[in-house]
């Protein structure tokens, strides 16, 4: 990890059917890493229905690549369909985690001026935290 200014990190795009779980997800995420790291929602149709939007993705991946790396995080089904049509490999990869805390430990890392590999990395480890 380097000490690399905020406007050069990886960014994070979280892909869900729900546009406000992707909100809420990608807030609470902002809450917890700080409000400079790039993390953003890319949730629902464009209609504002449940489901998964190619054009809300693209937008999302815009607004948060730096140079260093995207990392999507989809929910489920339809949306891990969507973020492959995207994955450009060492550039924009899915990470197969736990929705939020693998967006959290992403953010956090993101946060911190790690690389894509070593986003990637913490949020995949997120499979293993225990609650009990």
């Amino acid at each position: 990890m380097t000490g690399t200014p905020a406007e050069n990190i990886v960014g994070i795009v979280l892909v869900s059917h729900s546009a406000a779980l992707a909100a809420e997800a990608a807030a609470l995420a902002l809450e917890i890493a700080g409000s400079y790291v790039h993390v953003v929602p890319a949730g629902g149709t464009d209609e504002g229905g449940f489901g998964n939007s190619y054009d809300k993705v693209a937008a999302a991946i815009r607004t948060v690549d730096r140079q260093r790396g995207v990392v999507l995080i989809p929910d489920l089904g339809g949306s891990v369909l969507t973020a492959r049509l995207f994955e450009e490999p060492g550039s924009i990869v899915i990470a197969d985690v736990p929705f939020v805390e693998g967006a959290i430990a992403a953010a956090v890392l993101a946060g911190a001026g790690a690389t894509l590999e070593e986003v990637v990395h913490a949020a995949e480890e997120a499979r293993h935290y225990r609650k009990a």
